[in-house]
């Protein structure tokens, strides 16, 4: 036994010796050639330099295998191996296939050049598996954004001839994974509806359906935290931060839970502000009364955005471009109070190299730089540059607005690029409308905000009603002679009947020409002249009051109006006021001053509860000792005097019931909105109101029977409720309204309703 182990083991280890021997001389053998298999489009040399190993170097294993990753990531082939024969080296490779079209198929919701646009695969592109990979997760993503989670996408291949293919991307959108919930946890002062109504998301409800907000997109819940944070601010809760933001999505996969987690902090007040100075010529003092809030004010971050805007605009007037202005915010939690201190350092001296647009193919580029504030030369104002991207945004020319800066030709130097990407600013609509007043009233309507790229806007209008015919064609130049300055002119004829029984109507019809332009930081001033023929036809058989005639008129005017509302649209805080004048007879066949005024005060005294005090008054007198015809008198009731008919309130001819028009008035109206628990999103608004006012003072008399005119400067007063809902379908409002003080002879409508859309 001893003896065969023995033998055994010498065998062995010739053997093992044999071997290396064998390898040491198979790695020290140089590569006399390097052939290439299975190539069709590929050259063969195209292959060899992308192998690691050549063609005179000793063979060696780690560098083939360097080889073929080298040659698989190079996206070619699909397959390679690498051989040794004799002392040469055989390369056998797959080819990818080309690609010869790429195809979509069961895509309603997203078109193919929307889907083509995101994919990289393209014809005549190398089909490789982790590109396919790459634009099926890309695929998905787009579906997700826009809310169908639900969607599957599987690539197919049909093999052609010369090694191509067609790659065909079978989809299956799926539904729309909507949202079924939205909660806030950590909420006290403001309830889950008012929170709601402040985000953008908002929950699947079966009138949203022409709404893309009610489907989960990550991005949009990330806007979100900051629209609950510029909320918070608003209202003083200085300390409020978003903790975080949950998705989940249903067992069956139809619809998501969101959820935000939230830390609301003590409300804050303001503390006695102030400015620190640092630049020589600058007096502290001086600026301290461009600060827009006061010690003891609910702290809003709108006001510090708003006095930094201020403060930078005064300092670069009085020649400190340069200036850096940036305010310094430190909350006390004991006397929650927030104190700011605008401190002003000399900045860094950068001026404008140049300022490119990109983007705008049909809008011209001055259309844009007006909006700049700024130009090529000028010092440069991170301010001015954040307002600038602000003006072009609210231009509304564009889907997409980005303004930023990169480094010029030397360090004081800076590039200004603006990139847009234009969006359509043309409307058709059509409008169908029926209300109590005016029975089915039908509209077509075409404007042009940009017209031709250069900003103007075109409109051409049509309206027809049972009472009111209305046709429009108007033109706006927003910057006349370059500059500030807004003109235009409207081209009209109107067409009133002022009751369904009447036998009285008005035709106006002429031009009118306006100049608009800022007087101030939040006002602007207005001025108008417009000729126009005015007729009355009067078919009743006493007509003697109200004759029919046909004059020549022409009036000049002015408007001011200055708005401090904290918004436009929903206003819960601040004021607006308007005052102007119009002047006829310097020629023409008619002859007046008419003075107009109106005022509008908001509070919000409670969460939801948002106080309203309005006014509104006209004047008109004939500064000839002559009289004022029916066109120009005034005419309330309906929405301008809830509870009456339209012209159901003031003088009127007892005999034929005629509304005769006054030459003054008055109309307050105090109302409160009602939250009365109905979330905001809904679009549902409910406020009680007074309207209470004077009217009267006409012209008209009637000699043979002065009794058979009534004109009583009385005051009356109505009271009610109204309620508007913005439906899908269009803005839909109901008046309720009980006149509670009145003259016999005016005309009362307690119920008033009005329907309308646009398609």
């Amino acid at each position: 036994m001893p003896y065969r182990r023995f033998v055994s083991s010498l065998v062995l280890a010739v053997v093992l010796l044999a071997g290396a021997a064998g390898a040491q001389e198979t790695e020290s053998t140089p590569i006399s050639f390097i052939r290439v298999e299975g190539t069709f489009r590929i050259e063969p040399e195209t292959v060899r330099t992308y192998m690691v190993v050549r063609v005179g170097q000793n063979y060696d294993t780690a560098a083939v295998d360097r080889s073929v990753k080298t040659l698989f990531s190079s996206g070619f082939f699909s397959d390679v191996t690498i051989r040794r024969e004799g002392d040469g080296l055989v390369v056998t490779v797959v080819e990818n296939p080309i690609i010869n079209r790429v195809a979509f198929e069961g895509n309603n919701q997203l078109r193919d050049d929307s889907l083509e646009e995101e994919v990289d695969l393209k014809p005549r592109h190398i089909y490789t598996r982790a590109k396919v990979r790459g634009d099926v997760a890309r695929l998905i993503e787009i579906y997700r954004r826009s809310g169908r989670f639900a969607a599957r996408i599987e690539p197919k291949l049909v093999q052609l001839d010369q090694n191509r293919v067609d790659l065909i991307f079978e989809i299956d959108e799926g539904p729309v994974t909507g949202i079924r919930a939205i909660d806030f946890i950590g909420n006290e002062a403001f309830d889950d509806g008012r929170l709601k109504s402040e985000i953008a998301t908002s929950e699947s409800r079966w009138w949203r359906f022409l709404s893309a907000n009610d489907n989960y997109d990550p991005d949009r819940i990330a806007f979100d935290r900051e629209l609950l944070r510029r909320f918070y601010l608003s209202k003083g809760y200085a300390d409020f931060r978003v903790v975080d933001s949950t998705a989940e999505l249903a067992r069956d996969g139809s619809a998501f839970f969101i959820t935000f987690r939230i830390e609301e902090g003590a409300p804050y007040t303001f503390a006695e502000a102030r400015v620190a100075n640092s630049v020589a010529g600058i007096e502290a003092a001086e600026l301290e009364t461009h600060i827009v809030h006061r010690a003891g004010e609910t702290y809003d971050s709108r006001k510090l955005d708003a006095t930094l805007d201020r403060l930078t605009e005064v300092v670069g007037e009085k020649g400190f471009a340069f200036a850096d202005i940036r305010p310094r915010v430190r909350r006390d939690p004991e006397a929650r109070e927030v104190h700011v201190a605008y401190e002003i350092e000399q900045g860094k001296r950068v001026y404008i190299e140049r300022i490119d647009i990109n983007g705008n193919n049909r809008t011209r580029d001055e259309v844009i730089r007006r909006e700049m504030r700024l130009a090529e030369g000028d010092a440069f104002n991170r301010i001015l540059l954040g307002r600038a991207e602000r003006n072009i945004r609210a231009l509304r020319y564009f889907e997409k607005v980005e303004v930023s800066e990169r480094p010029g030709s030397t360090e004081d130097r800076t590039i200004i690029d603006v990139d847009v990407e234009e969006q359509s600013t043309g409307e058709l609509s059509f409008g169908l409308g029926y209300s109590s007043a005016d029975s089915l009233t039908a509209e077509i309507s075409l404007s042009e905000r940009n017209f031709l790229g250069r900003g103007q806007t075109l409109d051409f209008l049509v309206r027809n009603g049972t009472n009111l015919r209305r046709y429009l064609v108007g033109f706006t130049e927003p910057y006349f002679l370059d500059r500030n300055l807004s003109a235009g002119f409207n081209l009209f004829r109107i067409d009133r009947e002022y009751s369904e029984t009447s036998t009285i109507q008005t035709i106006e019809a002429g031009v009118d020409f306006a100049l608009n332009f800022p007087v101030s930081e939040h006002g602007r001033l207005g001025i108008t002249i417009g000729f126009s023929n005015d007729e009355l036809i009067n078919e009743s058989s006493n007509a003697s009051i109200n004759p029919s005639y046909e004059l020549f008129k022409q009036e000049v005017g002015y408007f001011y109006a200055i708005d401090r509302r904290d918004d436009a649209v929903s206003p819960t805080d601040g004021w607006s006021f308007g005052f102007g004048q119009d002047l006829a007879g310097l020629v023409g066949d008619v002859s007046f001053l008419r003075t107009s005024a109106r005022a509008d005060f908001y509070e919000e005294i409670a969460e939801g509860w948002v106080f309203h005090l309005r006014g509104t008054l006209g004047l008109i007198h004939n500064y000839k000792r002559g009289g004022i015809n029916y066109n120009d008198r005034f005419f309330r009731g309906g929405r301008s005097f809830r509870g009456f008919e339209r012209s159901g309130v003031g003088p009127r001819q007892i005999s034929t019931d005629y509304a005769l028009g006054a030459n003054r008035y008055f109309i307050g109206t105090a109302e409160v909105s009602l939250p009365l628990g109905i979330p905001r999103e809904l679009g549902i608004r409910t406020d009680a109101f007074i309207d209470f006012g004077v009217m009267g003072d006409t012209d008209a008399v009637n000699p043979s029977n002065p009794s058979d005119i009534v004109d009583d400067m009385a005051f009356r007063a109505t009271t009610g409720l109204s309620i508007s809902w913005r439906s899908p379908f269009g803005p839909i409002r109901f008046d309720l309204a009980h006149p509670i003080v009145k003259e016999d002879y005016d005309r009362t409508r307690r119920f008033r309703f009005s329907v309308g859309t646009r398609f």
